[in-house]
């Protein structure tokens, strides 16, 4: 937010409801279930091109996430320029190169050899879009005074997490980036001090070759992940 109004509590009637019964409610949680089943993370893209209003879809759908205070601490920057992806995929490399020499310890390097990833990073060339998370730490009134966000990971989780089913649901696969340290994607796409960038996300069709790590498929189970505890 660049520019922030004093707000006024003003109650509206509640504009939507989606409830549904019991019986349909279930049906269709399994059904979201099942589906987000099908979601794969994969390294592997076709340079095909997306639709730019595509992309713009499935930001607008993260941009309705919940946030503290409601400040929506968050901005995407959607990224098809060759030439920027380039920059960004030489900056990141040189990170991952550092990391993988043994700047990310032993063990988060044993952690990751299932996962089989590496210093290479061609996805951030070939896949048509990027989408580079940043969280706003603060924000900034129109006449240039600070003003604080409120529970600004939580919120920039949620949109992302928003952001991901979003681009699931119009059929493309998303890598999660996180290259260590980020600093250089401000520079890259001109976003302020006042904005830390969280997460890269590569967006597109998977290759026709496409494969992902066994590992990958082995969620916990329900009783690992769940406790009820009832009256």
């Amino acid at each position: 937010m660049s520019s922030r109004d004093t707000p006024v509590y003003r109650p509206l009637p509640l504009p939507d409801r989606v409830g549904k019964p019991d019986d349909v409610a279930l049906r269709a949680a399994e059904a979201f279930r099942d589906y987000l089943a099908k979601r794969h993370t994969v390294r592997d893209f076709r340079p095909d091109p997306v639709p730019e209003a595509v992309i713009a879809a499935c930001v607008a759908a993260a941009g309705l996430a919940p946030s503290g205070a409601n400040h929506q601490p968050w901005h995407f920057v959607a990224i098809a320029d060759p030439a920027m992806k380039a920059k960004i995929r030489k900056a990141a490399e040189a990170e991952e190169e550092a990391f993988y020499a043994g700047g990310g310890g032993d063990e988060w390097l044993a952690a990751l050899e299932p996962i089989g990833t590496g210093a290479s990073k061609p996805h951030l060339d070939i896949a048509p879009w990027l989408i580079v998370i940043f969280a706003q730490r603060y924000g900034v009134t129109g006449d240039g005074r600070r003003f604080k966000n409120y529970y600004v990971p939580e919120s920039v989780g949620i949109a992302t997490g928003f952001l991901i089913a979003a681009l699931h649901e119009a059929g493309l696969c998303a890598l999660t980036h996180t290259p260590n340290p980020m600093k250089f994607l401000n520079a890259l796409c001109d976003r302020p001090e006042s904005e830390k960038p969280v997460m890269i996300l590569a967006v597109g069709h998977p290759a026709d070759d496409a494969t992902v790590p066994e590992v990958a498929k082995k969620k916990k189970p329900l009783e690992q992940i769940l406790t009820v505890r009832r009256a």
